[in-house]
């Protein structure tokens, strides 16, 4: 994720003013906002998209629970969902100021749930998305920052009526929500860890400064995955230990089970962050080493050619008495000198492995 982008996502986001009172927010009035219903009991579910923030106030059914998912911010929306079930002001401006921590808030007749949701940005880039439950007696509402969540599956199985969440309360709906923004992280680490391991081997293949933009945008992106999951994690903890009073112990069962994910996760996130703080000293020291192979190629050839340089030199200083100027075989026979020496020089370092191939183990042996 490039740093223009990361300018641009924090302009975005929405943010109460300095000294505002509390519960205020600002939101524009119109835009792309869709809401999605669910409304079901044990036998029988509907799903519809609602025309407009005006139908909200009609959503309600006793014995019913009631999945409103909202997708986008906007000013009649969130009201009209304040209204109709009775949100506190202080939730609802949790809800639309999208830089919120993951976080349980409990509240007189609902609970507010605050978590981060992973999802793809540029190429292979990620973002972090805030998404807002409100769970209260017979309702579940999903507020969203934007299009794409991992809820397909709890549609399905509300559409099929498989398991026991059309049977159960808002509570278990609440939950499968829960587990399908944690469990849509594995997948995630799961590509993480295999560019991880192939960034690895390109390091030690084919070494370059472009490794090292490929490792800052991965440390980026398990920062953020981090800042996304340890909150969650306390979360979810408070979740399933049963502080509060709309989750059952039956569900609070499951929340377990979802908070023992949430743990892989945060080590699995712990792990790549060593394995890429790794990643740069590898690149460090496979450049040094390389580094060092052309310092010893050029030293060994400099070293074949200071003999030669020597020859060169004594017989080029003009002197009339010098023995062998006169001769007729002195050239030919200088030549093949300074060759010898350079072959045999060359020879000698091929031999200790200094040049041409690795170091035997004996050559290392011997030294």
């Amino acid at each position: 994720m490039t740093r223009r982008h990361h300018k641009r996502r924090a302009q975005s986001q929405i943010r109460s003013k300095p000294g505002a009172a509390p519960g205020a927010y600002e939101l524009p009035e119109g835009g792309d906002v869709t809401l999605d219903a669910v409304r079901y009991d044990a036998d029988t579910v509907e799903a519809w998209r609602l025309g407009g923030p005006e139908e909200i106030a009609d959503l309600r059914r006793p014995g019913k629970v009631v999945w409103l998912d909202v997708c986008g911010l906007e000013r009649r929306t969130v009201e009209a969902l304040a209204v109709a079930f009775g949100l506190h002001p202080l939730a609802v401006e949790d809800a639309v100021h999208t830089h919120q921590r993951a976080k349980v808030e409990r509240y007189a007749n609902h609970e507010l749930i605050v978590a981060r949701m992973a999802s793809a940005a540029d190429g292979d880039q990620l973002a972090s998305e805030q998404v807002s439950l409100f769970v209260g007696p017979g309702f579940v509402i999903t507020v969203q920052e934007r299009p794409g969540d991992p809820f397909e599956p709890v549609r399905e199985r509300l559409r099929q009526g498989r398991g026991r969440i059309r049977g159960a309360a808002a509570d278990y709906l609440a939950y499968a929500l829960l587990d399908a923004i944690v469990d849509h992280y594995f997948p995630i680490l799961e590509d993480l860890g295999d560019r991880i391991e192939e960034l690895e081997e390109e390091i030690v293949t084919a070494p370059g400064d472009r490794n090292v933009a490929k490792i800052q945008a991965l440390r980026r992106t398990l920062i953020m995955l981090r800042r996304a999951t340890w909150p969650l994690r306390d979360a979810v903890g408070v979740l399933a230990r049963g502080e509060n009073d709309f989750f059952v112990e039956d569900t609070r069962v499951f929340l377990r089970d979802t908070l023992d994910h949430l743990l892989r996760i945060v080590d699995l996130v712990e792990s790549y962050r060593d394995m890429v703080g790794g990643l740069m000293d590898l690149h460090l020291s496979m450049v040094s080493t390389r580094m060092n192979q052309v310092m010893q190629v050029l030293t060994v050839i400099s070293t074949i050619f200071i003999p030669l340089t020597f020859i060169a030199g004594v017989y080029g200083m003009n002197f009339e008495g010098m023995p062998e100027l006169h001769w007729p075989l002195g050239y030919p026979v200088v030549m093949a000198l300074m060759g010898l020496i350079g072959a045999v020089l060359f020879w000698f370092f091929w031999r200790r492995g200094w040049i041409g191939r690795a170091r035997r183990r004996s050559g290392v042996e011997r030294d």
